[in-house]
């Protein structure tokens, strides 16, 4: 059988929504008939749908998965031997009592042919037995000298892509044995609107200003709860993720009391909610809170580490970087629940969200209206939108050196030239919950005014504002001139 033949053969179970790309690259990983045993780093966020993939891969070629867990390393190896004598059909399981003979038995299992170990959970494994990435690189050390008609596919898998480098660090670097990496991340605002079952564009930024594009949030801790339409918003926030009964009313703590450290703890909650509330630089983070910078700065850094920050250099200012919450359930969470999880308790959901609903707007809804109108720049909009290819869209800061006025730039996009920073192509504005008008494109050319003044080439740039409520005449006017792009929520989920 031919190797397209064999990934032909393994057809991704309903079950997984999207996720094709993940598929093929799996699926080629797994097929690959070349000799020689071969090593796959699955890493990603919690709850993104690793663990599904990873057993409807192994289940479709006849391999082996192992969900590890944190347990005492005996513990471990009988439970992977109970496994394996299953999946063999051995009489009696082995008896395993070090690393070494499990890790050999298992990779014994591509002798005949390809196939796929996948041991799951990884990081869990290395806790009890911090020799075993070393054990691993032993083994293939030996299988490449004396069975190299192995063909074994061993799939690690679990953790971050930097929790990952940690492990496999050092001079038995697993990371130079792997040949694939993959990284599965949430689904962008589209997939994730699509996911949901959501037709409306706005409720679908709601929805994602609220949940992001992990897929588990919808299936384990809201049991399918989705908003039924635009109106039926405001109950779905109350009857999930304020609701104390529903897993996802902990999901954000818990994500951060596993991420952080006890004495990190409370600095990390401080620090998002300052970031929240709008601060995106240590700097502004410190003063606010009233904290050290160095503290903050550590604090801010194992949070960059972990996944949970995103750091993006400013449009205009490159030597300046800012940071924003990379899951929207934390960003929630701070803006909205954990200012008044005291009252949720006691008062009941409804209530609290009756105050806290012009905060979601302005904190959490408008931050990630902007951050889906970059998302959209870079990877929906058309070839000619811009007059250019798009390769990165961020915020920037503009400062008049006169006037020393300080103009925001929310969708700053450059495009795919020779040579850095690269061609500005466009400077946009977003409003989440204000209709735009002509003094927003005045705000654009007042920007573009300065930038001129300091270097930059303006010759190709086209003005942008993006809307979640719509545009008056005027800006209408100015967009049929060919003065103005206007991009509306119904264009960002549907059209380019």
């Amino acid at each position: 059988m031919s190797p397209s033949d064999a990934a032909a053969r393994l057809t991704k179970p309903d079950r997984v929504f999207n996720r094709e790309a993940e598929w093929a690259a799996l699926v080629g990983f797994v097929c690959d008939p070349s000799p020689g045993a071969t090593l796959g780093l699955v890493s990603g966020q919690r709850r993104q749908g690793k663990t599904m993939l990873l057993e409807a891969v192994a289940k479709a070629a006849d391999g082996f998965y192992f969900d590890g867990h944190a347990a005492a390393e005996a513990e471990t190896l009988y439970r992977l031997a109970e496994r394996f004598g299953a999946h063999t059909r051995a009489t009696h399981p082995p008896s395993w009592q070090r690393w070494e003979d499990a890790v050999n038995a298992l990779l014994a299992l591509g002798d005949q042919r390809p196939v796929p170990v996948v041991i799951d959970n990884f990081p869990d494994l290395v806790g009890p037995s911090p020799a075993l990435p070393s054990v691993i690189h032993g083994a293939y050390r030996r299988l490449h000298q004396v069975r190299r008609n192995n063909r074994a596919r061993l799939i690690l898998s679990g953790g971050t892509p930097s929790l990952m480098r940690r492990l496999f660090s050092g001079p038995s670097s697993l990371h130079r044995l792997a040949a694939l990496e993959l990284l599965v991340q949430p689904f962008d605002f589209r997939e994730a609107a699509r996911f949901w079952g959501i037709r409306s564009p706005r409720l679908a930024v709601q929805v994602h200003s609220v949940v992001g594009g992990t897929p588990a949030y919808r299936g384990d801790l809201v049991c399918d709860d989705a908003p039924t339409d635009p109106h039926d918003f405001d109950a779905w926030v109350c009857r999930t993720v304020l609701n104390p009964r529903v897993p996802l009313f902990w999901e954000a703590r818990n994500l951060l009391e596993e991420e952080a450290n006890h004495a990190d703890r409370a600095l990390s909650h401080s620090t998002l909610v300052a970031i929240a509330a709008g601060c995106s630089t240590p700097g502004e983070i410190a003063e606010r809170i009233g904290a050290q910078l160095t503290d903050v700065s550590h604090v801010v850094a194992v949070l960059q580490n972990r996944g949970l920050l995103n750091a993006e250099p400013d449009a205009f200012r490159p030597s300046m970087t800012r940071y924003r919450i990379a899951e929207p359930l934390l960003a929630f969470e701070h803006a909205v629940a954990w200012p008044h999880r005291a009252a949720i308790e006691q008062e009941g959901a409804a209530d609290v969200w009756q105050r806290a609903r012009t905060t979601f707007d302005s904190a959490v809804a408008a931050p990630r209206f902007a951050q889906v109108c970059r998302d959209w720049a870079t990877a929906y909009a058309g070839p000619d939108t811009f007059k250019g290819t798009p390769e990165t869209a961020v915020r920037g800061t503009v400062s008049g050196r006169v006037e020393h006025t300080r103009l925001d730039v929310d969708v700053a996009v450059r495009g795919n030239v020779e040579g850095w920073p690269g061609a500005l192509l466009s400077v946009g504005l977003t409003c989440w919950n204000e209709m735009m008008d002509i003094h927003h494109l005045e705000r654009l050319r007042q920007a573009l005014s300065v930038l001129r003044t300091s270097g930059e080439d303006i010759d190709r740039v086209t003005p942008a504002c993006y809307s979640g409520i719509g545009f008056g005449p005027e800006l209408r006017a100015a967009e049929a001139r060919g003065e103005v792009l206007l991009v509306d929520v119904d264009r960002l989920y549907h059209g380019e």
